[in-house]
């Protein structure tokens, strides 16, 4: 019976030992598993959010190309509506032109209401200058 009992007790021992290590042979290949899982994890991440920033640098590139074409459709058109302003001050120019010539009186007559503003902010000048001076003259 001791014979029995010692044989059971080294079998239960061997089973024992090849439990253990079949289990930590199992823990050791699902760790492997787990960290090759979370590797490839790791890395499709990295590909999506590479993939990501790409695409979303490529949307900032088209939104500045788009303000930059919003930009030269405005210059453009600025441009366009100064052509249109010259056009209409030439215009407007040339009939004041046709009306100073064919009314021959008007010139003169601005000439000589030129010359009488002219003379009448030369006078007034003058009556200034004199006040002060006399203003002067008398305080001292």
């Amino acid at each position: 019976m001791q014979r029995a009992i010692q044989r059971h007790r080294d079998v239960y021992q061997d089973y024992s030992r090849e439990l253990r290590r079949t289990k930590s042979n199992v823990q050791h290949a699902l760790d492997q598993a787990n960290l090759l899982s979370g590797v490839r994890n790791d890395i499709d991440a990295y590909k999506s959010s590479a993939a990501d920033s790409l695409l979303a640098e490529r949307g900032h590139i088209d939104n500045s190309h788009q303000m930059t074409d919003d930009m030269l459709a405005q210059a453009y058109e600025t441009r366009a509506e100064f052509g249109r302003q010259r056009s209409t001050i030439s215009g407007i120019n040339a009939r004041m032109q046709g009306v100073m010539s064919s009314i021959p009186g008007i010139n003169s007559l601005v000439g000589m209401i030129k010359s009488r503003r002219r003379r009448d902010s030369i006078i007034l000048g003058v009556i200034i200058g004199l006040c002060t001076i006399l203003l002067l003259t008398y305080i001292f």
